[in-house]
């Protein structure tokens, strides 16, 4: 219910509190203990909102420097710092320096930029047998599912979020 710090001038687009709150609604039964992957974090809001409903631990990843900062000034405003991992890095480069499998993986790439297939092909070591990646994006961008299927799809006007698993 806290409202998190967003910079002036930060070009992001922080996920609306009726999107956040239909995401959460859905992944509540697998919230618990959870490590959380928040990739193209922005301020972090994905992934401190997994914290808070009872995540284990997450990692944030995004390249860009205010980005990084408003990560670690929220984490650290919240009191959760030591919950989180926060890298300062280029997703479309790879994702080689994790380490670890996430239960739930967050992303939220700049809208229509075809960012969304580029980063799903890094994510298969990543993703927890049961896990799931929840894909926000632009109802007009289509991608692939390789490797992934469609669980559910749920639009909330100009924001569509798509949740995938692994295909066994």
């Amino acid at each position: 219910g806290r409202r998190l710090f967003v910079p002036a001038g930060l070009k992001i687009r922080p996920t609306s509190d009726r999107v956040k709150e239909a995401i959460f609604n859905i992944l509540s039964p697998y919230l618990s203990e959870a490590l959380v992957l928040d990739l193209y974090a922005g301020t972090g809001n994905l992934g401190i909102e997994a914290l808070s409903r009872g995540a284990k631990r997450a990692v944030f990843v995004d390249k860009h420097p205010l980005a990084i900062q408003t990560i670690k000034r929220n984490l650290f405003i919240l009191g959760i710092k030591d919950e989180a991992l926060v890298y300062k890095r280029d997703i479309l480069k790879g994702l080689s320096f994790l380490k670890e499998q996430y239960q739930l993986i967050f992303m939220d790439p700049p809208y229509e930029k075809g960012y969304i297939e580029k980063t799903l092909a890094y994510l298969f070591p990543f993703l927890a047998k049961d896990g799931i990646i929840i894909i926000e994006h632009s109802p007009k961008e289509k991608f692939s599912l390789k490797g992934f299927f469609l669980i559910d799809r749920r639009q909330y006007g100009q924001t569509e979020v798509s949740f995938l698993k692994l295909l066994l």
